[in-house]
């Protein structure tokens, strides 16, 4: 009974963690739909570091409009 005091709390503060944090992530898939390569949106290849039109990305969901290079 004791040990539920503590599991209770850590489970609900787990699944609320979960259910509010997003995740984004870049795959080929959206390389191969704006038919452009990796470094259009990050700052070096392989890297989760996005250049302003990675983050235009993100936002809008597409490259038009994009800012340059």
């Amino acid at each position: 009974m004791r040990s539920m005091k503590f599991v209770i709390p850590a489970v609900v503060l787990f699944t609320g963690v979960l259910v509010t944090s997003t995740a984004s992530y870049g795959t080929v898939a959206m390389g191969k739909k704006e038919k452009k390569s990796c470094l259009t949106c990050h700052t070096k290849n392989g890297s989760k570091e996005l250049n302003a039109a990675g983050k235009y990305y993100q936002e809008k969901k597409t490259l038009e409009g994009a800012p340059a290079k």
